[in-house]
Formats: structure tokens, sequence, C-alpha cells
């Protein structure tokens, strides 16, 4: 028997030869690299020079002259300092980086300089809801912007989900994984969320894979604005949190990067696909009384956090259509005091036309005096009172004021100045009142927010009140394309949290927002600045709920309030692409963008639609491109 075993022994030593060549080492793996490290909208895989990246294997460049011809077969690249190797051509001797490129799935060998080496290639895409490939490197991930739901009988199944993507994994069989690492990255790198050991299911591969070749697919992952969505237990472990600007980072697990997808606005819209633009924020919080406290935080540094945390919701919640008001941290926050009388409103609200008499006034302790004519409008006495004031050394700037619902024309505001630029102090007359005209009336604006603002009503939004306008236009910035938003301690009669101001109503003050302490209060029951901000982008006074259907999931739906997934917090696509409309900038594709791959979706600009011209004279919303992880500018 042991002699039969020996002769077995010697005849199999024979046939496979030594044992060091018995077993053979296995293919070394890679991951086809389609994604776009360097923002540049090309494929790494097709660039003509190629920055280092984890996909990317290392490999010994030649000593001394080059012995000969690399084989390099089409699974691959060869890239010496960045840049590929022709099939064919040695390789440089003097190269300090020589790199394999996957790019394309299979296995495959490649010969450097006579040395082979046997590589194993998987592909990473990302599918839509309907199942289309989306170009990780041309198009991106969005936002989500339905409320959470149960998923079929099938997990991997088509669905009705406009942001949801399913990770699909494409390789031999030896070389799918069980489970990946998903990682969600900020614009600045640093990491937001993660979800670990996310389990692939087999699944049918797509028609254009090789015969071979096995895929696995991640159910629809949710890329999610807040924690609110992110916990929300019915879709908790395939939500992750996401940030405009932002990346989806793919990984073995507890392994580097694989591929990754960045984020940005919906991909498909009436105007195309949406990027990522940016509105500029001016913050001013109002003190309730001259050096005073700040209006909430109980000190200046709390008040900062507050604003910023409030700008952040903001951010996550219009991160749905692509739209970021820059990052907290830089928010232009200044804190004033109440301004000082220096608005003089004729005609106060009604705008009434004028029967005959004076309008005077004190500016600084002057007294000055206007004779009004009958049967001039308000703008008309407006203009002969500015002219007694400028007469008077001081700087008088009209402002004219739409006519409200009640009214019988547009009021004119008066704003004086002192010579060297500051408000001047208005006060009545020293006997007598502000107006003798039997018709015509005269108000001082006077801001006294210890009783709180008062606020406009349906019947005098498009001018706003007369302490409003006070406090508005003296600290107007003369900037048509920032938003700025007003914070102070409290509405006046309680019920309202926060106001806005829009280009659409003709008024002189636009683009601006007023919220109090309440509207903080509120938090994400009602996310009040966004919905404030929401008027402003879209131009729209009204609310999806004062015309139609009552969705209370709607960010703008009028008087919801509930801190839930299921709360005020979503916004359609429709309206991503009415803010673009309303308030975004022409941004023609450049020339030499090449056209999308077939069967992808193209990333856009935001407003990049040809032909595309925005509503607005001064857009909010400018396009704000892309850069490399890490290097936002």
């Amino acid at each position: 028997m042991n002699r039969r075993l020996t002769a077995i022994s010697t005849l199999l030593g024979a046939l496979l030869g030594p044992a060091t060549s018995a077993a053979e080492a296995p293919p070394t793996l890679l991951v086809v690299d389609r994604d776009d490290d360097d923002a540049d909208g090309v494929p790494d895989g097709e660039q003509p020079h190629v920055p280092p990246s984890p996909e990317l294997l290392a490999v010994r460049p030649p000593r001394g002259p080059s012995r000969g011809a690399t084989s390099i077969p089409p699974e691959v690249r060869l890239l010496a300092d960045g840049n590929p190797v022709q099939p064919g051509s040695a390789a440089p001797a003097n190269a300090r980086r020589l790199e394999i490129q996957a790019v394309k799935a299979g296995r495959a060998e490649i010969a450097i300089s006579g040395e082979a080496q046997r590589i194993s290639a998987f592909e990473i895409r990302a599918l839509d809801g309907a199942g289309q490939r989306i170009d990780m490197a041309r198009s991106h991930a969005s936002l989500q912007r339905t409320p959470p739901d149960r998923l079929g009988d099938d997990p991997f199944a088509n669905l009705d989900d406009p942001d949801a993507i399913r990770l699909l994994v494409i390789g031999a069989p030896d070389d799918v994984p069980a489970t990946l690492d998903l990682h969600s990255m900020a614009p600045s790198g640093k990491v937001i969320d993660h979800l670990s050991g996310v389990p692939l299911g087999h699944v049918r591969c797509p028609e254009d894979v090789p015969p071979g070749l096995v895929c696995g697919s991640t159910r629809p992952i949710r890329a999610v604005a807040d924690d609110i969505d992110r916990n929300h237990p019915m879709i908790a472990d395939r939500s992750v949190k996401g940030e405009v600007g932002g990346a989806l980072v793919v990984a073995l697990p507890g392994g580097p990067k694989l591929q990754m997808i960045r984020i940005a606005g919906p991909r498909s819209s009436p105007l195309g696909p949406l990027g990522r633009t940016r509105a500029r924020l001016r913050i001013l919080m109002v003190r309730p009384r001259a050096g005073g406290p700040p209006p909430m935080g109980g000190d200046d540094a709390g008040a900062i956090a507050i604003a910023r945390a409030e700008v952040e919701r903001a951010n996550a919640l219009w991160g749905a259509c692509g739209v970021s008001f820059g990052p907290p941290e830089e928010l232009d926050i200044a804190f004033v005091d109440p301004p000082r009388p220096h608005l003089l409103a004729i005609g106060c609200d009604h705008g009434l036309p004028a029967s005959g008499g004076a309008i005077r006034v004190r500016v600084d302790g002057h007294e000055v005096s206007a004779a009004i004519a009958p049967r001039m409008r308000p703008s008309a006495a407006a203009r002969a009172v500015a002219a007694a004031i400028s007469a008077a050394g001081f700087s008088a700037r009209l402002s004219d004021n739409p006519v409200i619902g009640a009214g019988a024309h547009g009021t004119t505001d008066v704003l004086v100045r002192r010579p060297g630029g500051a408000l001047a102090t208005l006060e009545p007359p020293a006997s007598g009142a502000l107006s003798t005209d039997a018709t015509l009336t005269a108000c001082i604006g006077a801001v006294d927010l210890d009783d709180g603002l008062q606020h406009f009503t349906d019947t005098d939004a498009i001018a706003g009140t007369v302490e409003e306008r006070a406090l508005l236009k003296a600290f107007d910035d003369g900037d048509p394309a920032t938003v700025d938003v007003v914070m102070v301690p409290s509405f006046a009669g309680g019920g309202r949290i926060g106001e806005s101001f829009i280009f659409a109503d003709g008024g002189a003050i636009r683009n601006a927002i007023v919220e109090d302490r309440a509207g903080l209060r509120a938090d994400r029951a009602s996310f009040a600045l966004s919905h404030e901000l929401g008027h402003v982008l879209l131009d729209e006074p009204g609310h999806p709920d004062d015309f139609g259907i009552d969705t209370p999931t709607r960010l703008m739906d009028a008087d919801a309030a509930n801190a839930s997934a299921y709360g005020p917090r979503r916004l359609t696509v429709d309206e991503c692409a009415r803010a673009i409309r309303q308030s975004g900038a022409p941004a023609p594709p450049p020339p030499s963008a090449a056209a999308p791959a077939r069967g992808t979706t193209a990333r856009g600009a935001g407003g990049g639609t040809p032909g595309f011209r925005p509503s607005s004279p001064a857009p909010l919303l400018a396009p704000w491109p892309l850069s490399p992880l890490g290097r936002e500018r």
C-alpha cells in the first residue's frame, strides 16, 4: 500500500511540477475607475492625465533602460506619472510613478517590461429608480425629496423614487463582495455620516455586461437632509445624511475609497439636470433697544450659533434643489441697534391725495416745512418735502411704495441722513401736526421693538407697515443680489414667526426676510427661515395649499407644523425649477463639454438649459461648480 502511494505521489509530482508553482498567486483586485476625483466632468478612466488616487495600483518602475515593450489589455491602462502608456510602447525608465488603472470589469494580465501582473477588476455603477445608469463623473446623486416609504416585495426592483440610487457591483464571482461601506463626505472632505456593511443581493446583470461576470446590488440608498429623515425606522438602514457639493463614497468594509458620486440638485427637471447654485445671505441681528442684548441667544456668541444653525437647516432642505447658502461659518452676521426715526412716510399707508396744506417736521432739531398743493399725490408731495429737507443741509432719498389693497395711491417714504451718511433724527414739529392737510397724512417711522415689530397683513403685504419700512430701509445695502435676513425679538400681536418681501410684488423692499424668536423656537416643526427663503427664491407670495391640495409635507405649505419626517420639509422638482427660473443666472454649458455617454444622465450647472433666461434682473442664485473634495473654492 505504501509503495503504491509513493508511486502515485511521484507521478503527480512529475505532472504538477515543483510545489512552489502548484498554487498560482491570486490576481490583484482593482476597481474600475469611472468616478471624477478632480471634478472636471470627465471620468478618471478617460482622462489624459490622472492624479494619484486609491483606485490605482502602484507598480515598481523599471530601473535603467527599459527591457521591452508593454502588453496592455483593454481592461486596464498603464499610467506613467499619471499619463497613459500606449500598448506596445516601453514603460518609461525614468517614471517616478507607474500605476495600473482598471477601466473595464473582468480578469486580464498586463506585462510590463517582461514582468506579468494578473489583474481582476470589478465595477461599481449607480442606478436610478428606473434602473438607468447614472454616470458617476458626468452626473450626480441628489438629496431625497420624498417622505420615507416602504420598499416592495422585491427590494431590488425599480421604484418611483427620483432620488434614491442603487449601487451595482459587477465582477467575477469571486470578486463581488458581500457588503459595502458607504461614507458621506462634505465638500470640505469631512465625513458627515456612514453606513457600514450595506448588503449586496444577487441581481440580473445589465445587457452590456460580458458573460462570466455576476452582479450584486444594494437596496435603494437615500441621501437625506438631516437626522430626522436619517433615523426614521422605516428607512434608517438605507439612509445616509448628505450635503450638496459633497459626495457618497463607496468602500470595501474597513477599506479605502473605491468610487464616489457627487451630490447636487435633481437629475431631471423642466430645465434639465440641476447642479449646484449659491445664494448670499446678509443677517442682521436687531437688538430690542440701543445697546441692548441680541434678539436671541443671550449673548452675541449664542446669537451667532443660533443663526448659523438656522442657515444650516436651510442648506439641508434647499439642498434638495441643489441650492446652498454657503458654509454657515462664513455667514455675514452683524448686530445692529434699532434705527433712529429717520423715515417720513408721506401718505402713511392709504396714500390719499392732498387737499392743500403743509407738512412740517424737525430734522435733528431743525424745523423744515413744505407747502402741499391741492390734488398732489403722495409721490409729488414727498418730492416737495425732500427738496425742503435738502435745502436745510440734509440728504433726502425717496422710496416709492406700491398701492396697498385699501389704498388710493402709493405712498412715498423720505429717508433722511446727515451729511456724513448717518441717519438723521426726525421729530414732529414743536407745535401742531406733521401734516395740516385734511386728507394727505404724514407719519414718522419709529422702530420700537419693546412691543414687537408691527407686521403686515394681506392688505399691505406688498408695501409693509411703516415700522417695517423704517427698519428694513435703514439697513438696505443697495445690493439686489443678496437676501437680507433680519432677526428681531418678536412680532407684535403674536401668531407671526416670519415674513418676506419679494420681487414680484413690485415694492421698494425686495429680497428681504424678517424672522423672530418664535420662528427659531419652532425649529424643524416649521423651518421658518427655509420657508421664507422659498417665497423669495420662488418669487411667489402664496402657498400651494392656498390654491390646491393641502400637502403638509411640503416646505411651502401655509400652516403645517410637524417636526417628523412627514412635516413641512419637501420641495418638488417644479419648485426647484421655478427657483432657477425666477432667481437664477443663465449658465450656458462650456463649449468643450463632452456629450454624456449613451444611457447616462448629464450633470447640470443649474439654469444651464440652452436658451434659458431667468426672470430676475439681478439673480440671487449663482452657479457654484463642484470642486474636488477638500478644495472648495
